[in-house]
């Protein structure tokens, strides 16, 4: 069975959703929890994650590097960063993961029509799907090829910049 999508209209104005389904990726996750929530704590959003973008965020907060995924732990205090490394392996209650058994079939689904997206990026546009949410993308995902396979599928997208917070985002897209 395909997930349906209706087709969504852009908005003119910035916002993150106050109710339904957001998906991080793994930046914003890193982000999330190392202190910058990134969606508002008055918003009645679920966040959810998925299992692909998880093990980036936990392989980069274990094993480190100093990259964009790893950076943010090295720059806490020793305390501070093994809470976090804790935190990130335990995935906080918080943040959901999509049910593999509605998810694998989507992405199936998805990999039929765009056969060269890599498993992670096919994994986001599924998850997105199945869950009828609205995905949430640092700006180095978003300049990926992963931002025009959601407009393909008409999913909704945004673009938050940890660095400037909730009003960083760049926008609501289709």
């Amino acid at each position: 069975m395909a997930p349906t999508r209706p087709g969504w209209r852009s908005w003119t104005t910035p916002t993150l959703p106050t109710s339904s389904a957001v998906v991080i990726d793994d930046r914003l996750l890193v982000a999330h929890v190392t202190g910058d929530p990134v969606v508002p704590s008055r918003s009645r959003a679920q966040v959810f994650t998925t299992a692909y973008w998880y093990y980036r965020a936990c392989r980069a907060a274990s094993l480190g590097g100093g990259g964009q995924l790893s950076g943010p732990f090295l720059g806490l205090t020793v305390d501070d960063q093994a809470r976090a490394i804790e935190a990130m392996l335990r995935l906080p209650e918080n943040i959901g993961l999509p049910d593999p058994r509605e998810l694998v079939p989507a992405m199936v689904e998805v990999s039929g029509r765009h056969p060269r997206l890599n498993v992670m990026n096919v994994e986001a546009v599924a998850a997105a799907l199945v869950l009828d949410a609205r995905v949430l993308l640092s700006p180095a995902a978003a300049g990926g090829v992963l931002a025009p396979v959601l407009e393909a599928e008409a999913v909704r997208w945004d673009v938050h910049d940890p660095k400037v917070g909730h009003g960083g985002a760049a926008g609501p897209r289709v």
